[in-house]
C-alpha cells in the first residue's frame, strides 16, 4: 500500500510509505555514522511519534530513548541529563539532506555530523 505525505514530498523525501521496508541490510552492520542534537525541549518520545506517522517504524529502546527507522536510516533519540536530546545512528549518507529537511520541517533545529568508519567527520549539517 502506498501512502502519500504532502510534507514529505515538499523536502525532497520518497512519498512512499517504508514502514513495510526493513532497514537496508549494508546499513544494519555499520557502525554508527550520524550523531546530532535536537535543539530546544523536544522530547524523544515526540520525536519517534512525529516520525512514526511519517511511516517511519518506532519502538521505545529503553526507559526514555526511542528508536525511529527506515530503509535508509535508524537513529536512537535521547535525552541527557540536561535536557539535551541526542540522535545517533546510521544512515545512507546519500540521505542526509532529506533527513536535514525533514527536521526542519518538522520545526527542530539541528546540527548532525555524518563520520566515516573512523570516526571522522565528513559532513556537518546545522539548521
Amino acid at each position: 500500500m502506498n501512502v502519500e505525505y504532502p510534507i514529505l514530498t515538499q523536502v525532497g523525501i520518497p512519498t512512499s510509505d517504508h514502514s513495510d521496508e526493513p532497514l537496508d541490510a549494508a546499513l544494519a552492520d555499520m557502525a554508527n555514522n550520524i550523531c546530532g542534537i535536537i535543539r530546544g525541549s523536544t522530547d524523544p518520545a515526540q520525536v519517534a511519534s512525529r516520525l512514526g506517522a511519517f511511516g517511519w517504524r518506532t519502538r521505545s529502546a529503553s526507559w526514555h530513548s526511542f528508536e525511529a527507522e527506515t530503509a535508509w536510516c535508524r537513529v536512537e533519540v535521547d535525552k541527557t541529563d540536561d535536557g539535551t536530546t541526542l540522535i545517533n545512528g546510521v544512515i545512507d549518507p546519500r540521505w542526509i539532506d532529506d533527513l536535514t529537511r525533514l527536521l526542519a520541517r518538522l520545526g527542530w533545529q539541528q546540527s548532525l555530523e555524518l563520520s566515516d568508519e573512523d570516526n571522522n567527520i565528513l559532513e556537518e549539517r546545522h539548521h
